[in-house]
C-alpha cells in the first residue's frame, strides 16, 4: 500500500517499490479495496520479492522503509548503494483474523496509518537534508 500511495501522492517526486521476503504472488484484494476507497488506483501493482531489488545488478535504492512489524527483525538483503533505512511499523493487516469485515477494517487502519506517514515524508525537503538529518526525519515518522 505504501508503494502505491507514495507513487500516487508524490506525483513523480519518488519512485517507490514494495517487496517482501515471502511474497504470495498476488496482491491482497483487501489492500486494493482500501486503496480504492482512498481514490488511489492500484490495478497495476504486483507482488514482488525483495530479491528483485538486491544484489549487484539491481538498480540503486535511496531509501528502504520496512513497514510490517513482523518483518522488522528479519535479516534484510544487502541493498546496492547502502541506502538509508527506517522502520515504520504497522500491524500486518494480512494477519487479521475474523470475517471479511474484520479483515477490511484491518486493511483500512493500516492504509490510514501508512497514508499519514507517506504524507509526512512528502512534507520533508529531502533534497536539502544530509543523510543524518534525513535518517532522523524518517525514523521520527516511524515513531509517530
Amino acid at each position: 500500500m505504501a508503494e502505491v500511495m507514495l507513487n500516487h501522492l508524490g506525483r513523480g517526486r519518488f519512485h517507490a517499490f514494495s517487496a517482501g521476503s515471502r511474497p504470495t504472488g498476488m496482491v491482497n484484494p483487501f489492500s486494493l479495496e482500501a486503496l480504492a476507497e482512498m481514490g488511489i488506483d492500484a490495478r497495476d501493482v504486483r507482488s514482488k520479492s525483495w530479491d528483485e531489488f538486491a544484489g549487484t545488478t539491481a538498480e540503486p535504492i535511496d531509501l528502504v522503509i520496512t513497514v510490517c512489524d513482523n518483518a522488522a527483525g528479519e535479516p534484510c538483503p544487502i541493498w546496492p548503494g547502502h541506502p538509508l533505512t527506517a522502520h515504520w511499523g504497522v500491524d500486518d493487516p494480512a494477519a487479521a483474523q475474523g470475517n471479511d469485515e474484520a479483515k477490511r477494517a484491518a486493511f483500512r487502519l493500516a492504509a490510514q496509518a501508512l497514508r499519514r506517514r507517506v504524507e509526512r515524508l512528502l512534507e520533508i525537503p529531502v533534497e536539502r537534508l544530509d543523510a543524518a538529518q534525513l535518517r532522523a526525519e524518517l525514523r521520527a515518522i516511524g515513531r509517530s
